[in-house]
């Protein structure tokens, strides 16, 4: 009975971490993506959150699983994690968001909750646990990201000049 109650407690503690993590996401990567929009004056904050939450629901429809697929089973090898890594993963991504939300330095949740696993799972198994071909995409485009969004930014600014 003890065992059982344990679990119990421990799937509970998961799921309050996981919640927590998701509304830091939310304020996070959300207040990241229409604070340009509001501050300049483009849109009113409730239509940037409007616009920001219907671009996310619609985000499904166009990229489907790709990412969350790569999360699941191409950083680490997926018989490596368990409630440790996870409880890891957790706490490492809610630490990494709260500090970058208090001095406000932008970044993202997702690559957050990715180096909380990889830092757990280091942690466990070492790096042979490791997927090297999906970090290595994930990091790249940490980098190719930004170029891109500068490079669409500037041409969509040339457009809209002419």
């Amino acid at each position: 009975m003890q065992t059982v109650q344990a679990a119990l407690w421990v799937v509970i503690l998961l799921v309050v971490l996981a919640i927590l993590f998701d509304f830091m996401n939310g304020f996070h990567d959300a207040a990241n993506s229409i604070a340009t929009v509001v501050s300049t004056g483009v849109l009113k904050p409730g239509q940037a959150v409007l616009f920001a939450a219907f671009f996310n629901v619609i985000a499904i429809f166009v990229f489907h699983l790709s990412v969350a697929a790569t999360v699941g089973k191409g950083i680490v090898q997926p018989g490596v994690v368990d409630v440790h890594v996870v409880f890891g993963a957790l706490l490492g991504a809610i630490t990494w968001n709260f500090i970058t939300w208090y001095y406000g330095i932008p970044s993202s949740s997702s690559h957050a909750l990715i180096g909380g696993i990889v830092g757990a799972v280091l942690a466990k198994a070492g790096a042979g646990a490791l997927v090297s071909a999906g970090i290595l995409k994930t990091v790249a485009f940490i980098f190719v990201s930004p170029l891109l969004g500068f490079l669409l930014g500037s041409m969509m600014m040339v457009i809209v000049a002419w």
